[in-house]
């Protein structure tokens, strides 16, 4: 037997990221039609009833390219689809955190096989990351479908831009929610005063220079306009005067590299 329990915790060892992102892979399939959905769906109804309801009504752009004035529903598209990964992010990576270590407690069973803590975190992270890559390619390819947009060529890494940005509001998000040992209305207050202000002053709808400067500032800081900025230079390109590309994936990468390494250190503390 003593022969035989080493060679038995090798596998779950090396390959406990790939075997974690699995199970919650598998345990999507619970609301795999929810995902389906609102990965079809949600698009649909925000192109359509934006992009070509709301769009009949204005009578001149409101935003500008790198070659002038463009359409409103090339100006909103990037900004839904990379909209679409953050609200991935902001499911997975709260009641999913919250059920692995309290409601389900599953967290703890795996924690005591020979997957380690951050193995546990970083097979959390893969799956939501595959299941943000499916929603922002389906929400691309029907922004194709819309012509939403603008150099389809070029813009083909958008979807990978709308994962970065839900990565860079998510994983802050996780390490957060690794912290709570109740749930007492904490993700509702995050929802109503982060995410819904975050998604409506950032740039979603209109550009954030139309926002009083002391507005703006939200934007700025927030992983959503920042990813849509990427998504609108892929397209059409952004206006002179513009923040240079290199500065949005900046910010982006700077919350994902913090947040990565927070969530990590929460799940450490709480497992061990």
């Amino acid at each position: 037997m003593t022969s035989i329990e080493p060679e038995a915790g090798v596998r779950p060892r090396r390959f406990g990221t790939w075997y974690v992102a699995e199970h919650h892979l598998r345990a999507m399939r619970a609301y795999g039609w929810t995902i389906v959905m609102t990965g079809i769906g949600s698009p649909v109804l925000y192109l359509l009833g934006l992009g070509l309801g709301l769009a009949t009504f204005l009578d001149q752009p409101i935003a500008d390219g790198a070659d002038g004035p463009v359409s409103y529903l090339l100006f909103v598209a990037p900004a839904l689809l990379a909209a679409s990964g953050v609200t991935v992010a902001s499911g997975e990576f709260t009641f999913a955190v919250m059920a692995g270590f309290r409601w389900r407690r599953t967290f703890w069973g795996m924690n005591a096989s020979p997957v380690s803590p951050g193995q546990i975190a970083s097979g959390l992270i893969v799956s939501v990351l595959l299941r943000m890559i499916f929603t922002t390619t389906a929400y691309y390819l029907l922004m194709v479908t819309f012509g939403a947009v603008g150099d389809p060529w070029g813009a083909a890494l958008m979807p990978l831009v709308g994962v970065l940005g839900g990565m860079a509001f998510g994983l802050p998000l996780m390490a957060f929610s690794a912290t709570l040992t109740q749930d007492k209305g904490q993700f509702a207050l995050v929802n109503r005063f982060i995410f819904t202000p975050m998604f409506l002053f950032s740039g979603t709808f209109f550009p954030l220079t139309a926002l009083p400067v002391w507005l703006q500032w939200i934007g700025w800081v927030s992983p959503l306009w920042n990813a849509s900025e990427i998504g609108r230079s892929m397209s059409y390109g952004l206006p002179p005067g513009s923040w240079p590309v290199v500065w949005h994936y900046a910010v982006l990468v700077a919350y994902v590299v913090v947040g990565w390494v927070l969530a990590h250190r929460s799940f450490g503390r709480r497992l061990r």
